[in-house]
């Protein structure tokens, strides 16, 4: 029986999407329990074929940006708990098995921290800012919700209305809106490696800036601007 349904976004991926979903299929959860989908944006390169050795589902994207892709996962999914990552994510082997024991009553999704994957103390001293952040704000009762290592009641997800098509801070806003169905729990446990390959390309002062600036205008209620979606690296 599929409890739960992994759904990851890729363009262009073949560099690295074998790490991610062979970690993937190596879980501590039985294999019998859970599903992996690739929902693809029309790579120009072996993704999907690699995709194919791994994945239960490999299907094109249809909706617009990586949140659209990411409810084109949802739509297609049979668990009834829908988990969400990246294609540069590697998460430990007890990934999924601890996500469902996170899963009380009245929890209606679970993330958690992104550590980075290369070994770079810069790297390394950045994230613990972020998720220093990300706790703090958990701790004040604002959760935004991430793409690299979230988690949601398929149903919930569903009547949340799953993803907008927002070109930034996407993830974050999801969160924001889960909450009035229910708890969002946010574990530091619960980790995942992360490539920092954005980081690299456009710069570290770039991309926080671009995400502050997101999580503002999602606070005033207003769409954020920008863009990284579609990116080779």
């Amino acid at each position: 029986m599929i409890k739960v349904s992994v759904i990851i976004p890729t363009y262009n991926e073949e560099k690295g999407i074998a790490r991610t979903l062979r970690r993937l299929s190596g879980q501590t959860l039985p294999r019998e329990e859970y599903e992996i989908i690739v929902v693809d944006g029309n790579s120009k390169d072996k993704t999907r074929e690699i995709a194919a050795n791994y994945a239960d589902q490999v299907i094109p994207q249809k909706g617009r940006a990586v949140g659209g892709a990411r409810n084109d996962g949802v739509e297609v999914a049979r668990g009834s708990i829908v988990v969400h990552t990246d294609a540069d994510a590697v998460p430990p082997e007890d990934w999924l098995e601890r996500i469902l024991s996170l899963f009380g009553e009245g929890v209606v999704a679970v993330c958690g921290p992104d550590c980075p994957l290369e070994a770079s103390a810069k790297y390394r001293v950045l994230y613990m800012g972020i998720n220093a952040f990300s706790f703090i704000a958990y701790q004040l009762g604002m959760v935004g919700t991430r793409g690299t290592n979230t988690a949601v009641r398929r149903d919930a997800f569903l009547r949340a209305g799953g993803y907008t098509d927002y070109p930034m801070c996407d993830d974050v806003e999801l969160g924001f809106r889960l909450q009035k169905l229910g708890r969002v729990v946010y574990d530091r446990r619960l980790k995942v490696l992360a490539s920092s390959r954005r980081f690299e390309k456009h710069g570290v002062r770039g991309v926080v800036n671009g995400w502050l600036r997101g999580d503002l205008l999602l606070l005033s209620g207003r769409r954020t601007v920008g863009s990284y979606h579609k990116e080779s690296y």
